[in-house]
């Protein structure tokens, strides 16, 4: 039997807070348990450094246990958020729409095999620059903290353009069931699940499509 070739990322709410993590957790340790999870996206609610490295002590365990590398992200959090990311014990760190410079300085602080994406690409342009700054993947797609979703055609378009012509990983993400199997069919690295597809849901059936392409592919 082969191996698929797409894994699947995990994105979490936006906004995670301390009185989230126990059921955050555990839903996170179900969908390991349920599919190939090769990372989990902790997108947190900003507050003091101290809270955020305790809250991510909570909830990487879950998906580290599993394999799965943690990834913290937190819009608008001014503080250092490569120390929240080590001191929580994460793997790594993913910013969206970065400022020019942030993911090169990034970049230089993240060398020691620790995890480094970025988001937020509505421009061919961005992501070729996060690429060029040494990122570890791009991701199109996910939903906007407001709760808009981005344009899914646009999604599609991307990662496929991506992958035809980059060797930097992506991940497209996928906000509602019928979308997963056009994003497989993009021959993207990682399918990104909006947490209303993993959370409480078939993670399992979606692992049986990302299987069934990759049989498909063999």
């Amino acid at each position: 039997m082969s191996e698929p070739r797409t894994r699947l990322a995990l994105l979490s709410p936006h906004r995670v807070e301390a009185g989230d993590a126990d059921t955050l957790a555990a839903a996170i340790a179900a969908a390991c348990a349920a599919g190939d999870v090769a990372a989990v996206l902790l997108r947190l609610a900003p507050s003091d450094e101290r809270s955020l490295v305790n809250l991510v002590k909570r909830l990487a365990p879950a998906a580290q246990a599993a394999g799965a590398a943690v990834i913290v992200a937190c819009a608008g959090f001014a503080g250092d958020l490569v120390s929240v990311s080590a001191r929580g014990g994460a793997d790594g760190v993913h910013v969206d729409k970065p400022r020019e410079g942030t993911l090169r300085e990034l970049r230089d602080r993240l060398d020691d095999g620790r995890i480094l994406g970025a988001g937020g690409h509505e421009q061919r342009h961005a992501a070729m620059e996060a690429g060029e700054a040494g990122v570890d993947y791009v991701m199109f797609g996910g939903l906007y903290a407001d709760g808009v979703a981005p344009d899914a055609e646009t999604v599609i378009e991307r990662a496929t353009w991506w992958t035809e012509i980059f060797e930097t990983p992506c991940i497209a993400v996928a906000h509602a069931p019928e979308q997963v199997g056009p994003i497989l069919a993009t021959r993207a690295e990682f399918l990104g699940l909006e947490s209303a597809l993993w959370l409480g849901a078939d993670v399992a059936g979606i692992q049986a499509q990302v299987t069934a392409a990759g049989e498909a592919d063999s």
